[in-house]
């Protein structure tokens, strides 16, 4: 407690860090306050509730912005929609891979881009959004063509503000700005899913609710090994003599990490779960498979459903890692600045081998997200509550231990860089050690 109390202190003696902290929560306060806005002519006490499947999903992420009707209803959700697509597309078009490494330049006008497709991406998901979820609920007290028109105005400028929020944490605040907006979205959800809890079970159940706290607990801390679990692979630089001066000749390290593709696999997948049930609709009636299909494919917690997840899951963890994580890009990189794997040749052997090291860590990250992606399901099955059963795994708890990790690592730089001892014993919060200083 007293080192925890002496690391504080250190924390906010640095004026920069001080000033970015606050920084930092005052613009988080400013993205809960704007969530609570209710978009005009809506009435509020009509809205549907928190919904399921894919919108709740993305409700999670906007911590109840989208069941709200809010101006931020669709928060940032487009913006990161749009950045996928241009990540895609700078993998499989010549043109994007150009830009991409254009420097600073080509860096700009991607950026340019996909503001532009964020834009028309939340006029897109703003008419589904009013349409399927504001509207049928009856809670418009105005017309509804005046109604659509101000509310896609004022859902798109709901999303550039957030996008704003965004830029303006990670350049004057701590942490990446769009994943701290994420995340403050998802843990504002977990006080009332845990007083929830705590009503459900009663002052009877109160050893049960401890018991699910502790298994919580475990649980991040196996998520917290899985996201910073890494292979790393020794890279060896060659001497060279330049101006009367030895450069090179230290060993370093390239840190492949087991989950290499972090929460998309997630996100594609749930993306996807819903199909079944679709189109088991179109047939339902009389078809005793349709039906069963239907049944089966709507209810997140049967096994059928979870298989399914699961291996999609495991296959989209191997699509993502392949098209992100390129062995041949990263050995030309090391033959070109001198540098090799002890015991490899360098270039295409190198590649190679890379590539069987990135095969055989996949499969097992793949298959440890997905047990990760259906823990809430088996919570649930064991007597969790919905909401609270939902930080027992799947993407939420994914996006909160990577966002913090990462802001505690840039919180440890400052400390370090200030001769402060750091937030570990070891002055060294795991995974941010001068090993990893090769860029994949």
């Amino acid at each position: 407690m007293k080192k925890f109390i002496s690391t504080v202190r250190n924390i906010f003696s640095i004026e920069d860090l001080r000033v970015r902290i606050v920084n930092t929560i005052g613009f988080l306060i400013i993205f809960r306050l704007g969530s609570f806005v209710v978009l005009p002519g809506v009435d509020p006490s009509k809205l549907g509730g928190a919904p399921e499947g894919i919108f709740g999903l993305i409700d999670t992420f906007l911590g109840g912005a989208f069941s709200n009707a809010s101006i931020f209803g669709l928060g940032i959700m487009p913006y990161i929609s749009a950045s996928i697509v241009l990540q895609l597309l700078t993998v499989g078009v010549p043109y994007f891979q150009k830009m991409q490494k254009d420097g600073e330049s080509g860096r700009k006008r991607i950026s340019q881009i996909t503001r532009v497709l964020t834009i028309g991406i939340t006029v897109a998901q703003g008419i589904g959004y009013i349409t399927a979820t504001i509207l049928p609920t009856g809670a418009v007290m105005i017309d509804t063509s005046l109604f659509m028109f101000s509310s896609l105005v004022l859902l798109s400028a709901g999303t550039m503000f957030c996008m704003w929020l965004g830029e303006k944490i990670t350049e004057k605040g701590i942490g990446n700005g769009i994943s701290m907006l994420i995340m403050i979205g998802i843990i504002s959800r977990f006080p009332g899913a845990l007083i929830a809890e705590g009503l459900e079970k009663g002052s009877s159940g109160m050893l049960l609710l401890i018991i699910e706290a502790l298994v919580l607990f475990f649980v991040v801390v196996g998520v917290i090994a899985l996201t910073e679990a890494t292979r790393r692979i020794p890279v060896q630089y060659a001497k060279q003599v330049v101006g009367g001066k030895v450069y090179g000749g230290q060993r370093q390290y390239i840190p492949i990490k087991v989950n290499a593709s972090g929460v998309m696999p997630i996100i594609f997948a749930q993306s996807l779960m819903f199909v079944p049930a679709l189109i088991a609709q179109i047939w339902a009636g009389e078809n005793d498979i349709a039906n069963y299909i239907g049944t089966t494919f709507s209810d997140f917690t049967s096994w059928q459903y979870n298989l399914l997840f699961a291996t999609l899951i495991i296959v989209f963890t191997f699509f993502y890692t392949a098209i992100t994580v390129n062995p041949e890009q990263i050995a030309e990189d090391m033959k070109r600045n001198g540098g090799f794997v002890p015991g490899v040749k360098p270039g295409a052997p190198t590649g190679e081998f890379i590539d069987s090291i990135i095969s055989k860590i996949t499969l097992p990250g793949s298959i440890l997200l997905a047990a990760v992606a259906i823990l809430p399901a088996l919570a649930i099955v064991a007597g969790v509550g919905g909401e609270f059963a939902q930080f027992f795994g799947g993407t939420s708890l994914l996006i909160m231990v990577g966002v913090i990790m990462d802001t505690l690592r840039q919180i440890e730089s400052y400390l370090l860089m200030r001769h402060y001892e750091g937030m570990m014993k070891s002055g060294n919060v795991k995974g941010n050690s001068s090993d990893y200083q090769v860029a994949s």
